[in-house]
C-alpha cells in the first residue's frame, strides 16, 4: 500500500466513495464523493499529536469493538495516506463548541473544522471492483446466546486478538474479565449453509481460517484445548487437507462432527451443548471463549452500487460475473471487471489471482488505440424511426439515447454499450430497431432453409 501511495501514476483516494458513474468502456465519467476528514493532508506531517492530545473516546471499528479510538483516528497504524481524520458525531469541537485541544497543538496548522465534503469528477477507461464482504451478525442464533454473552465472539474477533499489534497485544483473553482464554471451542457454519436463519451457500475459507486459529492459539498458549464443532469439513485447495491434518496433530484440536443446539451459563464458564453424529452421542463441553465461524455476506450497498454500475447481482447481493467458466473475472457490462470477495466467499489464493486477472484484462482494452467490439448489436434505421424512444426505456445497459437528425429526434445506439440483447427489436413498433444478423427477414430465412432444402431433394428425387 504504501509503495502504490509513491506512485506517481497511481492517486489514491481514501475517505471517499463512488457517487455516479456514466458513460462506457475507455471513457467513464465517474464522480468521486470525497468526505471531510477535517485535516488537511498538503499540511499535515503525520506526527500524531493530535491523536495523543484527543480527549474523547469511542470503540474502535478496526478492534471490532474490542479496543477504543480517540476522535481523531487513523483506522490502523499501517493506514495511507499517514494522516489522521476528525470523527465529527463525537469530536467535542463538533458536539459542544468547547474543545480545540488537536488545532492548539497542531504546529502544521492542519486543522481544518470548516472543511467541507466535494466531489470530483475524474475520467476513466476501465472499473475495477473489488469491495470485499461482510461479516453475517450472528445475533439471530438465539441458541448461541443472540449476543448476550461477551465471551461468544467470531473468528474476526480473535483474529484481531492474536494479531502481536492488536488490543490485546497477541493474547486471546474473555471479553468477560479479561482473562486468558485456555479452553475454547470453535463453531463452524455459523451462518453459513443455514437456509432457515443464514445463507444456504459455504463460506468456502471458514474451516481453514479455524484451522489456522487452533494452532495459532496453540501457539500463544501451550496448555490451551481447541474444540471444533462442524458440519462438514471442506478444505479444498493445495496443502489445505495437510494443514487441517496439522491442527489435529500439531495443536491437538479435537474436531467433533455436530451441529451445537444451546450455549448456557455454568458459573464463569460458557457450556457448548451439541451432538456428536459419529458417534450418536449428545456432547457437553465446557468452554472459557467460543468462536463462530460466521458467514461472509455482500458488503452493505452491493446492490446500490450493482444498480450504479449497472452489472447484475445474484439473490444475495454478490455480483455476477459474464460467464462463470470463460469469464470469470468480466461482468456484462464492457469495461467493469470484478476482483475478490464481491463475486463470491473468496480465499486469499483466488483473490489474488482474480486481481491478476481483472488487471490483466484492464491492460489488454487499454493498450489498443482501437477496440473491437462485437458484431451482432442493434441498429436503429432513422428514416423509419418514429422517435417514440420506447426502446430508450427497456434498454438495460443505457445504451440508446436520442438525437436529433434532419430536424427529427429519434433513436441513436452507443456501440460500445450495446450487448446485442434485442429488447429495443422487439419493443420497436416501426420495426426501425434490429440487431445486426438478426433481423425478422434474416430469421425467416435461417427457419425457412431446412424446409426448402428437404422439398428441392424431393423434388429431384420425383424426377
Amino acid at each position: 500500500m504504501t509503495e502504490s501511495s509513491q506512485d506517481e501514476k497511481i492517486k489514491i483516494l481514501t475517505y471517499s466513495e463512488v457517487a455516479e458513474v456514466k458513460g462506457y468502456v475507455g471513457n467513464f465519467d465517474v464522480t468521486i464523493r470525497k468526505k471531510a476528514r477535517y485535516i488537511d493532508e498538503t499540511k499535515c506531517t503525520g506526527c500524531g499529536e493530535c491523536i495523543e492530545k484527543c480527549l474523547t473516546f469511542a470503540p474502535n471499528e478496526w478492534e471490532l469493538g474490542l479496543g477504543k479510538r480517540r476522535a481523531v483516528y487513523k483506522p490502523f497504524a499501517q493506514a495511507v495516506p499517514n494522516v489522521p481524520v476528525i470523527d465529527r458525531e463525537i469530536c467535542g469541537y463538533f458536539t459542544t463548541g468547547l474543545c480545540n485541544v488537536c488545532s492548539k497543538i497542531c504546529e502544521a496548522n492542519a486543522i481544518d473544522y470548516d472543511q467541507k465534503e466535494e466531489y470530483i469528477t475524474e475520467k476513466f477507461g476501465i472499473i475495477v471492483v473489488a469491495t470485499g464482504f461482510d461479516q453475517f451478525d450472528t445475533s439471530v442464533y438465539g441458541e448461541y446466546g443472540g449476543g448476550r454473552f461477551k465471551d461468544v465472539i467470531t473468528g474476526l474477533h480473535l483474529e484481531r486478538m492474536l494479531e502481536p499489534s492488536g488490543p490485546t497485544g497477541g493474547h486471546a483473553i474473555r471479553p468477560s474479565n479479561y482473562k486468558e482464554a485456555k479452553r475454547v471451542a470453535f463453531i463452524q457454519c455459523a451462518g453459513s449453509r443455514d437456509e432457515a436463519k443464514g445463507m444456504p451457500y459455504c463460506s468456502r475459507f471458514c474451516c481453514m481460517y479455524t484451522a489456522k486459529q487452533a494452532i495459532l492459539l496453540k501457539d500463544h498458549v501451550p496448555d490451551s484445548q481447541s474444540y471444533i464443532f462442524y458440519i462438514d469439513i471442506r478444505t479444498a485447495g493445495k496443502g489445505y487437507e495437510e494443514f487441517y491434518k496439522k491442527a489435529q496433530r500439531e495443536a491437538g484440536a479435537i474436531y467433533i462432527r455436530g451441529r451445537v443446539s444451546k450455549i448456557y451459563e455454568k458459573g464463569d464458564q460458557l457450556v457448548v451443548r451439541g451432538a456428536d453424529t459419529l458417534t450418536g452421542e449428545q456432547i457437553e463441553v465446557e468452554a472459557d471463549l467460543v468462536v463462530l465461524a460466521a458467514a461472509a455476506i455482500p458488503r452493505d450497498g452491493a446492490k446500490e452500487l450493482a444498480k450504479m454500475l449497472n452489472i447484475p447481482h445474484d439473490a444475495y447481493g454478490f455480483f455476477a460475473e459474464a460467464h462463470p467458466k470463460l469469464q470469470p473475472v468480466e461482468s456484462v457490462t464492457k469495461g467493469i471487471y470484478l476482483a475478490g470477495s464481491c463475486q463470491f466467499p473468496k480465499d486469499v489464493p483466488d483473490s489474488v489471482a482474480m486481481a491478476g486477472a481483472a488487471s490483466i484484462k484492464a491492460c489488454s482494452i487499454l493498450s489498443q488505440d482501437e477496440l473491437t467490439i462485437d458484431p451482432k448489436i442493434a441498429y436503429v434505421e432513422t428514416d423509419i424511426c418514429s422517435g417514440c424512444l420506447n426502446c430508450l426505456k427497456v434498454c438495460p445497459f443505457d445504451a440508446i439515447e436520442a438525437e436529433v437528425v434532419n430536424g427529427r429526434e429519434v433513436a441513436s445506439i452507443v456501440q460500445s454499450l450495446c450487448h446485442g440483447c434485442g429488447n429495443c427489436a422487439s419493443t420497436c413498433r416501426t420495426k426501425a430497431a434490429n440487431v445486426r444478423g438478426f433481423s425478422d427477414d434474416q430469421i425467416y430465412a435461417q427457419i425457412s432453409a431446412p424446409f426448402s432444402a428437404v422439398k428441392e431433394k424431393r423434388v429431384e428425387g420425383s424426377e
